[in-house]
C-alpha cells in the first residue's frame, strides 16, 4: 500500500498500532485454542485498529514535541511502544467499549464456528468432497463480507490438501430452494447449471469454495453469457436482488450464484412515477445487468457484470498521508476497484459482457419462455419457499459501512450520546426506513452492518437479533412473485429485453458527442413528401407511446439518457426539455396538432400532469433549482418546452409564469444545454414581460463569461449565437459585438458533422451558407437524431441547402423503412428523449414537411404573449 504522500508503509503502521493495543489482543488471544491463535491475533489486530485509528492519529499528534526519534518513523515507532492505553480509555471510554466488545465477539464467533466444525466435519466430508479426507485444517480466515449478528461474518477454511471450504453463519435453505429451481429450469431448457454443493444446518450451512476458472475460446464465454442470461430470467421472476459482481463466480462457461439471500426481495417504497416502479419491478432490479454508480471522480459498474479490475471508485475512500510517521494524518483519495472473478477470463483479458449481448438474450429468451410454459410448476417451487429465510436489503450496504466507519471518529468516542446523535443521519422521513432506525443503531454499536430479514409469505420483518416486527411490509414477497409470473408475456419479455439491452450500453466507456458513422450503402431514397414524412414520425409516435408505462394520473417512460454528459443510465425519464417527458411531450403533441389523432395529445397531457408538482416543489426547495440549473436540459428548456405546449394542450397559463420566476439567475454553466446560454435563448422564445427582462439579465452575464470549448451545445458559438438571438430580438440587430468575437473563435472541428459540438451547429450559429456547403458534401450519417446525428445535419441544410436537405431526409426514410429509427445512444438503443432520442428524431420529420418550429434553435411559437397574458 502506498500513502497519499508517497510513502510506502505495507503493513508496518497497521502492525505498530496493533502492536499498541496488544493488551486486548493478547487477553482474547489466550481463548483460543493453538494452531489458530496466532492468525486469530492477527485478524483481531487488523479489526482493532480499524476502530481506533482515528483516535490513535489524534493521540499521536498530541504528544508531538515529546516522543524520541530523529525520524518520523522513530517518533513513530516511540509512540506505539510508549502509548498508555488506561489514558486514552479514560478519555475515550466509548472506544474501549468498542474494542472490548470487538474482542468479546471474535472469541465467540471463533469458539461458534470451531464447534460447528468439529460436530459437523464427518457429514462435510461425506457432502462436499464426496468422501474424501481434505486434511487437517490449517487456516481459518474470517471477515469475509460484511459483519452481522455481534460480528458473525463468511469465513474460509483451508485443509492441509488445498481444498477449501465456506461457512456462512446465516440460513441457506433458500439457496437449496433456488438450486432445485435451477435444477428444473435445467429440465426445461435443456442449459444445465452449475451450483455449489451445500450442507445445511439450523441457522447456519457449508458451501462448497467454488473456483474461478478462465475459458478456453470464445465459444465458452458465448455459453457464460448464454446461461447468465437464462440465470437472469429465473431471478427476475422470483424478484431477486443484490447479485452484484461480489456474489457471482465464472467458473469456466459456468456462472455460478454464492448468495441469493435476498429473492423474493419486497419491491422498494412505492413511487407515484410509473416509469420508477417499472424500472424497480425489471430485471434491472437484480443487479445482475450493469449497475453503475456515478461519483466526483467517475463512474464504476458494480452489477453481475461489472466489477472492472482498476475501475476509479465514484467516492472518495479514506486513507493515511504519511503513514507510519508522526505526521501521519486521515486523507480522502480516490481509489480504484480491485474486481473480482465474477467475469469470464479469455486469452488473460475479462470478456466484455456488451460484446456478448446476444448470447445472454439468447438465454434470457429460452429461460422466459419456459417459465410462462410451464408457470404452474414454477408456482409450485416457490410456494415451498414461502418459511424462508430472506435478507432484506433496508438500504445500501455501503451506507452502512461508510457509517461505521465515520462513527470511529474520536469525536464521538468520548460520549456515547455524540455517537447516537452521529447515527441520527439515518432518519430520512420514510415511514418504513424510519421505523428500522433503532434497530440499525442497536447493530451499529455492535459494530455490525445492520441486518433484516423477512419471509417470502409473511408482511413481517425480523431484526438481526431476531425481534419480530409484524406487518411492515405492503405485501408478502411471495405474492408479488405469484402476481409477476402470472402476468409474464411476450409484451413483457420484450421489454425486458430493451431493459437488458439499455443496461448493457450503459456500461462505463468514454462518452462523445462526435457524429459517427455514415449511413451504410444500398439504403433506396424515400420521396419525402409531407405525407410521408407524417407517415414516418407516426410509426415513431407509435414506438414511443407503445413503451409508455401508465399509473393511475400520469404516463412516463424509461429511457437511456445522458447523466451530466458523463455516464449512460438506465432511468425514468426527468421534467426536462433535452432528455425527459416534456420533449417528449412536445413531439407528440406537434404531432396530434398535425394529425388531429387524440392519442397523441392525451399521451402528451398525461406525460405533463407532474410538472405542476414539481414546480411548486421547486419553489419551496431554492436548492433543487440549483442542482437543476438552466438552459435546454434544466428550467430554461422546461419553460420553452410550456412555451410551446400551452397553446398546444390548451395548458394552465399560469403554469408557464411560475417557470418563468424560477429560473435561476446565476448558473455554473454558460452553455446552451445547461447554462446561460441556453437560459437566454429560452427566455427570448418565452416572450413574456418577465421572461424578457430575465433575457437583458442573461445576456449582460454572457458578455462577461469566459468559455474554453468549442461548438453550439457547450462552447462559443452557442454562446456567440445566443447573444446574436438577443441582439436581433430586442434591438432588431443583426449582431452583438461579444457575440461576434464568440463565433469568430469558435474553432470547428472539420471531422465532425453534428449540431452540438461540429460543422452543423457552426453553421446555424453563424448562419453560414459555406460551413453548409461543407455539410452538404459529405455522405449522411447513420445516427438520426437531432444531436450529433443526420437531422442536426439537415436542419443545418434546410437555410441554405434545401435540395441537400431533401436528398438526405429522402435517404433517411430509406434507412427508416430498412432499420428503423436509430437514436445516439450507445449501439443505437431506442430511447424516448428529444436530443438523442425517438422524439427528437419525429420532431426532425417533422420539421422536414411542416411549419414547426425548431427546438434545436429555440425557435418562438406564435401567440405566446396571447397565452401567457
Amino acid at each position: 500500500m502506498t500513502s497519499a504522500a508517497g510513502t510506502s508503509t505495507g503493513e508496518s503502521w497497521t502492525a505498530a498500532f496493533a502492536h499498541a493495543l496488544r493488551p486486548l489482543i493478547d487477553a482474547a488471544r489466550t481463548e483460543v485454542a493453538p494452531p489458530f491463535d496466532a492468525a486469530f491475533a492477527e485478524q483481531l489486530g487488523r479489526r482493532l485498529v480499524g476502530i481506533a485509528a482515528r483516535t490513535l492519529v489524534l493521540e499521536l499528534h498530541r504528544a508531538r514535541g515529546t516522543l524520541n526519534g530523529s525520524t518520523g518513523s522513530e517518533r513513530f515507532d516511540d509512540f506505539t511502544r510508549t502509548l498508555d492505553l488506561s489514558s486514552v480509555f479514560a478519555r475515550y471510554p466509548v472506544l474501549a467499549r468498542l474494542l472490548a466488545q470487538a474482542c468479546e465477539q471474535a472469541v465467540s464467533v471463533h469458539h461458534e464456528l470451531s464447534s460447528r466444525f468439529t460436530r459437523d466435519r464427518a457429514e462435510i466430508v461425506r457432502e462436499l468432497f464426496g468422501g474424501l479426507d481434505p486434511g487437517a485444517l490449517v487456516a481459518i480466515e474470517t471477515g469475509q463480507g460484511d459483519p452481522h449478528q455481534q460480528g458473525r461474518t463468511v469465513a474460509i477454511l483451508s485443509f492441509e490438501s488445498g481444498a477449501r471450504l465456506v461457512y456462512r453463519p446465516r440460513p441457506t435453505g433458500l439457496h437449496v430452494r433456488f438450486i432445485a429451481q435451477l435444477r428444473w429450469l435445467s429440465t426445461r431448457t435443456g442449459i444445465n447449471f452449475r451450483s455449489p454443493r451445500l450442507l445445511t444446518r439450523d441457522g447456519y450451512g457449508w458451501l462448497e469454495h467454488v473456483e474461478y476458472e478462465p475459458c478456453a475460446d470464445v465459444a465458452g464465454v458465448a455459453e457464460f453469457y448464454r446461461r447468465l442470461g437464462a440465470l437472469l430470467a429465473l431471478l427476475y421472476a422470483v424478484d431477486g436482488t443484490d447479485m452484484h459482481y461480489e456474489n457471482l463466480i465464472a467458473c469456466g462457461d459456468q456462472p455460478v450464484l454464492v448468495d441469493v439471500e435476498t429473492l423474493f426481495h419486497p419491491t422498494p417504497g412505492a413511487s407515484e412515477d410509473p416509469a420508477a416502479l417499472a424500472l424497480a419491478r425489471s430485471v434491472y432490479r437484480t443487479a445482475l445487468l450493469p449497475h453503475v454508480l456515478l461519483g466526483d471522480n467517475g463512474v464504476v459498474d458494480v452489477g453481475g457484470v461489472g466489477g472492472d479490475r482498476g475501475a476509479p471508485s465514484p467516492l472518495d475512500v479514506v486513507d493515511w498521508a504519511d503513514a507510519g510517521t508522526d505526521r501521519m494524518r486521515l486523507v480522502r483519495r480516490p481509489s480504484v476497484s480491485s474486481g473480482a472473478f465474477n467475469r469470464p477470463l479469455l486469452h488473460g483479458i475479462p470478456a466484455e459482457p456488451a460484446d456478448y449481448q446476444d448470447s445472454l438474450l439468447a438465454g434470457f429468451r429460452a429461460s422466459y419462455d419456459a417459465i410462462v410454459a410451464h408457470r404452474d410448476e414454477l408456482v409450485r417451487l416457490v410456494r415451498a419457499c414461502a418459511d424462508d429465510e430472506v435478507r432484506f436489503v433496508a438500504r445500501a450496504t455501503r451506507q452502512y459501512a461508510r457509517l461505521l466507519d465515520e462513527s470511529t471518529h474520536p469525536s464521538v468516542l468520548a460520549d456515547a450520546l455524540d455517537r447516537d446523535l452521529a447515527f441520527g443521519v439515518l432518519v430520512v422521513d420514510d415511514p418504513l426506513l424510519d421505523r428500522l432506525v433503532p434497530f440499525e443503531v442497536a447493530d451499529l454499536w455492535r459494530g455490525d452492518v445492520p441486518l433484516f430479514t423477512c419471509r417470502p409469505g409473511s408482511r413481517d420483518l425480523w431484526t438481526g437479533s431476531g425481534l419480530r416486527l409484524p406487518g411492515m411490509l405492503p405485501e408478502p414477497g411471495l405474492l408479488a412473485v405469484e402476481r409477476k409470473i402470472a402476468a409474464m408475456s411476450e409484451v413483457d419479455r420484450h421489454d425486458q429485453q430493451w431493459v437488458i439491452t439499455a443496461a448493457l450500453a450503459s456500461r462505463p466507456r468514454p462518452v462523445s458527442h462526435h457524429s459517427a458513422a455514415p449511413l451504410s450503402c444500398g439504403v433506396a431514397p424515400v420521396d419525402p413528401d409531407p405525407a410521408r414524412l407524417l407517415v414516418a414520425a407516426c410509426g415513431i409516435a407509435d414506438q414511443i407511446l407503445a413503451h409508455a408505462v401508465a399509473g393511475e394520473n400520469r404516463v412516463n417512460w424509461l429511457g437511456l439518457e445522458l447523466v451530466d454528459d458523463r455516464h449512460w443510465a438506465v432511468q425514468p425519464l426527468g421534467a426536462g426539455l433535452s432528455n425527459g417527458y416534456t420533449g417528449v411531450a412536445l413531439f407528440l403533441a406537434e404531432l396530434g396538432a398535425l394529425t388531429g389523432a387524440a392519442r397523441y395529445v392525451d399521451f402528451a397531457v398525461d406525460a405533463m400532469r407532474p410538472l405542476p408538482a414539481l414546480l411548486e416543489l421547486f419553489g419551496s426547495t431554492p436548492e433543487l433549482v440549483s442542482a437543476a440549473g438552466g438552459g435546454l436540459h434544466g428550467l430554461g428548456g422546461i419553460c420553452y418546452g410550456l412555451a410551446r405546449l400551452t397553446p398546444l394542450l390548451g395548458l394552465d397559463p399560469a403554469l408557464l409564469s411560475t417557470a418563468v420566476s424560477l429560473m435561476p439567475l446565476e448558473d455554473s454553466s454558460m452553455s446552451v444545454v445547461d447554462g446561460v446560454a441556453g437560459s437566454l435563448a429560452a427566455m427570448l422564445a418565452v416572450g413574456t414581460r418577465d421572461s424578457l427582462a430575465l433575457a437583458d439579465h442573461y445576456a449582460t452575464v454572457l458578455r462577461a463569461a469566459i468559455c474554453s470549448t468549442n461548438g453550439f451545445a457547450r462552447g462559443h458559438a452557442g454562446i456567440g449565437w445566443a447573444l446574436r438571438r438577443y441582439a436581433a430580438t430586442v434591438s432588431n440587430e443583426s449582431t452583438d459585438v461579444t457575440g461576434l468575437a464568440f463565433l469568430e473563435s469558435d474553432a470547428i472541428d472539420p471531422t465532425d458533422s453534428g449540431w452540438c459540438s461540429g460543422l452543423a451547429g457552426a453553421a446555424l450559429a453563424r448562419d453560414d451558407e459555406r460551413l453548409a456547403g461543407l455539410l452538404a458534401a459529405r455522405e449522411p450519417l447513420r445516427d438520426m437524431s437531432l444531436c450529433h446525428g443526420e437531422l442536426g445535419v439537415v436542419e443545418a441544410l434546410a437555410a441554405h441547402h434545401p435540395s441537400a436537405a431533401t436528398r438526405r431526409t429522402a435517404l433517411l426514410l430509406g434507412a427508416l423503412d430498412d432499420h428503423g429509427p436509430r437514436c445516439a445512444t450507445p449501439g443505437g438503443v431506442p430511447s424516448p428523449g428529444l436530443l438523442t432520442g425517438l422524439a427528437g428524431i419525429g420532431h426532425g420529420l417533422l420539421r422536414q414537411g411542416f411549419p414547426v418550429p425548431s427546438v434545436l434553435l429555440l425557435e418562438p411559437t406564435q401567440h405566446i404573449e396571447e397565452c401567457t397574458r
